[in-house]
């Protein structure tokens, strides 16, 4: 019987078949510390290890996202996981579904998170609102059920009966719960007619109060243009919408009581308001009338002419040192004017146009007279220039009996620049002759000459 052998492949396909067919293996409780972890874009990948041994994990995008804390490398976690095969590499991971921090609950770990996050944003710092004395519309943003709604009511209706309430019943607990705050609080903005908002609950455990420590809850509480107060949990319990609100109430009847005063204590205060204004405006109608009398037994009253003595005798003083003022005015006018007619008399502009004429014609002369001496002393240079051109002119030397040669449109200086036969080219006065050199000779000096 002969051997089969198997590929590589086939022993891994066999291998994740045995392990995801395992219904141990299809969901494992792990607990373990998080090594080489590194933040992708997508899907995570790292590994879970001990003191004696290390298992590669995988967590996939979806459920990376609804982490409700950071995760760290070296950070101790517990998870939920299926082990499975990577075929193309055939090792085998842990699928992780479900994580959390050990030692430290993930809701709280998500709640110190966010915390952390929007102090250094400083949303926790931010002025707060100072809440309306006197309100006339609130808004309560809570369940429609349950012993919030009517501790709110009850309290406010005996303190301060004549302000209007409007109930937004909402989801205060569970999945829905944060989207259903976050709406109901952008309807109030969009409403714009409510003085200040009371978001409520009872007391309950983390997970039950969560939705009031979502980022999107925060984040709307703090985008609100009206005062807002929370009442969340018991006096022990915190949440961050505590903290975002501009008011915290430990329970919802101290919110009630926050909201709006005493209508009691209103009226009375308006009550002895009254009273002292009554006071104040009898005193000041009694020193009034005791101020008309003294006026009206003075000497004003009784002889209204003296009022008006001392201005008379100003309005004659004022009027006798106008017409003074008027008279000295016109005669330094006229003076003036007499001064300029004499200086107008000698500065005839007649006299200064027959002068000016005058010398215009001695300048037009004297102009006339230096471009005609400059034309002919231009023309004398012209033609002496002429004649000297005339006479450096090679024309004028060949009509003398010169010529020149050429060979090759070059002009001969030496008999060593041409040769015996060679065709040569002789320019005279009047034209240009074609000759061939028959022969050569050379320039004896006078020694040969004597011999």
């Amino acid at each position: 019987m002969s051997t089969q052998y198997l590929t590589v492949s086939a022993l891994t396909k066999y291998i994740k078949r045995k392990f995801d067919a395992d219904p141990y293996l299809e969901r494992v409780y792990l607990t373990g510390e998080v090594s080489n972890y590194r933040r992708r874009p997508n899907h995570q990948y790292f590994s879970i290890k001990d003191d004696h041994a290390v298992i590669s994990a995988v967590m996939y995008r979806h459920e990376f996202n609804r982490l409700k804390f950071q995760l760290q490398d070296g950070m101790k976690i517990l998870l939920i996981g299926r082990v499975s095969v990577y075929e193309p590499g055939g090792n085998y991971n842990i699928v992780i579904e479900h994580m959390e921090p050990d030692g430290i609950g993930a809701l709280f770990q998500a709640y110190t998170e966010l915390k952390e996050k929007l102090t250094k944003e400083g949303l926790f710092s931010l002025p707060k609102k100072p809440l309306p004395r006197y309100p006339k519309k609130i808004a309560i943003v809570t369940s429609p059920s349950g012993a919030v709604i009517r501790d709110i009511m009850t309290t406010i209706k005996r303190r301060y009966p004549i302000v209007q309430l409007e109930l937004y019943p909402t989801v205060v607990q569970g999945k829905e719960s944060a989207e259903s705050i976050v709406k109901n609080l952008k309807k109030i903005k969009k409403a714009g007619d409510y003085d200040l908002a009371i978001i409520g609950r009872g007391g309950g455990s983390i997970e039950d109060l969560w939705s009031f420590n979502e980022e999107a809850v925060i984040r709307q509480i703090i985008d609100m243009d009206i005062p807002i107060i929370s009442s969340v949990g018991h006096e022990t319990d915190t949440t961050l919408s505590d903290l975002a609100a501009d008011v915290r109430a430990a329970t919802p009847t101290a919110a009630a009581e926050l909201s709006v005063p005493v209508l009691a204590e209103v009226l009375q205060e308006i009550k002895m308001r009254e009273q002292r204004l009554y006071q104040t405006m009898r005193s000041k109608l009694a020193l009034r009338q005791e101020m008309l009398n003294r006026f009206m037994r003075s000497y004003v009253f009784r002889q209204p002419n003296r009022l008006y003595e001392g201005h008379l005798v100003r309005l004659d003083q004022y009027t006798s040192r106008l017409q003074n003022n008027v008279m000295q005015t016109v005669q330094s006018a006229n003076h003036r004017q007499h001064q300029l007619a004499l200086r107008l008399q000698n500065t005839n502009p007649i006299n200064q146009i027959k002068v000016l004429k005058r010398d215009w014609h001695q300048l037009d002369e004297d102009l006339h007279q230096s471009m005609q001496r400059y034309i002919d002393s231009q023309q004398q240079s012209l033609h002496h220039m002429m004649e000297s051109l005339d006479l450096l002119s090679p024309l004028k030397i060949m009509a003398r009996g010169y010529s020149y040669v050429t060979v090759n449109d070059t002009i001969l200086t030496s008999t060593d620049e041409v040769e015996v036969g060679q065709a040569v080219s002789i320019y005279l006065e009047n034209g240009q002759l074609e000759a061939q050199i028959t022969a050569k000779k050379e320039k004896n000096d006078g020694r040969n000459e004597r011999n």
